[in-house]
C-alpha cells in the first residue's frame, strides 16, 4: 500500500511503498556473489542498461570512526558515489536470503547506492534490525539534494520501498547509515528499482499515463458523445 509523504525538500517528496507495489517488470538485484564494493549493468524494463553501483557515501559525506560507523554531512553535486571505506557481499545467519551486503566494520558501516541514470522508486531489505528507528535510508537526486529520510519502524528484516511522489525519475541514489543504538547493525539485500512503469499504481500526487488501448476507448466515447449531440440539435432545430 502507498504511505504518506515522509519528508519534503525544496523540489521533491519521498513516500514509502510497499514491496507489492512493484510490479514483475522491476528490476531486482541480489547478491549471490562475494565481492567488494559491486558495480552491476542491469538491462531494466523501460530505462535501458542501467548501471547500480555499491559504496561507502557520496561526496561531501564523511564516513566516522566511530563503532558503529556512521555518516555525517550531506553529499555535494553532482551525486558521486566514494569508497571511504569498502562494502562487501558477506553472509549473514539472521537473514534467510543471505548472503548480503554490509558496510565496513561488518554489518555496523555505512551502505550507498547510486544509479546511472535516475529511477523513480527503489526499495530493499534491511536488517537485521533489534531497535526501533536505529537506522535511516536517505534518497537524493542527482545534485545531491535530499529528496527525504525514513528510518525502521519494524524489528527483525524490514522492506524500505521509496519514490518520489511526482513519479518522476528524480532518485539517482540511496544512503542507508545507523543513527541510532542497534546492538546488532544491519546489511541490504534484493535491491528492487524502476521507472514510474514498474509500480502496479502511481505514487500519491503523479497522474497515470493511460495506455494506448485507454487513449482508444476516450476516443470512441468522445466520438459517441459528438454523434448524440448533434442528433440532439438536429432534432431541436426541426422541431
Amino acid at each position: 500500500m502507498l504511505g504518506t509523504c515522509l519528508a519534503t525538500s525544496s523540489h521533491a517528496q519521498l513516500v514509502r511503498i510497499a514491496e507489492g507495489d512493484f510490479t514483475p517488470q522491476a528490476s531486482v538485484l541480489t547478491f549471490s556473489t562475494y565481492e567488494t564494493n559491486p558495480s552491476y549493468d542491469i538491462d531494466t524494463a523501460t530505462l535501458g542498461t542501467v548501471t547500480v553501483s555499491f559504496g561507502s557515501n557520496f561526496a561531501g559525506q564523511t564516513v566516522t570512526n566511530d563503532f558503529p560507523s556512521t555518516l555525517v554531512g550531506s553529499p555535494t553535486g553532482p551525486l558521486t558515489l566514494l569508497h571511504d571505506t569498502n562494502v562487501y557481499v558477506s553472509g549473514d545467519i539472521s537473514n534467510p536470503t543471505s548472503p548480503v551486503l554490509s558496510g565496513t566494520p561488518t554489518f555496523n558501516g555505512p551502505i550507498s547506492v547510486f544509479f546511472s541514470k535516475p529511477v523513480a522508486a527503489v526499495g530493499l531489505d534491511g536488517g537485521f534490525f533489534n531497535a526501533l528507528n536505529s537506522t535511516s535510508i536517505e534518497a537524493f537526486s542527482a545534485d545531491g539534494a535530499s529528496i527525504g529520510i525514513v528510518t525502521n519502524t519494524e524489528l527483525g528484516i524490514e522492506f524500505f520501498g521509496l519514490a518520489d511522489a511526482s513519479g518522476d525519475n528524480v532518485i539517482s541514489g540511496i544512503s542507508f547509515y545507523i543513527t541510532g543504538p542497534e546492538p546488532a547493525g544491519f546489511a541490504i539485500d534484493n535491491l528492487t528499482f524502476g521507472s514510474a512503469r514498474e509500480l502496479t499504481r502511481p505514487p500519491p500526487g503523479m497522474t497515470p499515463i493511460p495506455e494506448p488501448s485507454t487513449y482508444a476507448a476516450f476516443a470512441s466515447l468522445g466520438l459517441v458523445l459528438l454523434i448524440v449531440r448533434r442528433f440532439h440539435r438536429r432534432n431541436a432545430a426541426n422541431a
